[in-house]
């Protein structure tokens, strides 16, 4: 870590947001790896304060541990990750933030109608789902999730 700012837990909690303990629980899960002084101190790479809050906003939009840790994976250790190595591993939480972003939409768009459950109770279902065609696709919602053309006649 020559020449870049060795951080405290503290000073990196006052940073993020999060509980030292959380911090702590996030190293044990393996998303940031402090190096230790002569003390048995931790001490964080100011890197580290966007890797950690990245964990935070991928958590928010519900990702998870270990999927996070999977593709932070791909960042190197021991320096900084420049924005190209940024790049690189924000090209799969865009691919599937993009199917959640779809889905989201078409929920919003279709709540209020027929989603392909099959539960047939609405008005509107035996138009865009007569005689529940769309069972011979799968069970749940199959129009809301994507899974199977709008059999509207």
């Amino acid at each position: 870590m020559r020449g870049e700012a060795r951080l405290t837990i503290g000073q990196v909690a006052e940073r993020t947001g999060l509980a030292v303990s959380a911090i702590r629980f996030y190293e044990t899960r393996g998303l940031v790896a402090p190096l230790r002084n002569a003390g048995g101190q931790r001490r964080f790479r100011s890197s580290d304060i966007r890797r950690l809050s990245f964990v935070l906003i991928a958590q928010q939009l519900g990702f998870s541990l270990d999927e996070i840790r999977e593709r932070m994976a791909g960042l190197p250790e021991g320096r900084a990750p420049t924005k190209k190595d940024w790049s690189r591993i924000s090209r799969s939480f865009r691919e599937e933030l993009q199917e959640r972003i779809d889905i989201m939409t078409r929920m919003r768009d279709r709540l209020d109608g027929c989603i392909g459950c099959g539960c047939l109770s609405l008005t509107a279902c035996a138009i865009y789902n007569p005689d529940d065609r769309a069972r011979r696709i799968g069970t749940g919602p199959r129009f809301l999730l994507g899974d199977a053309p709008e059999f509207a006649d």
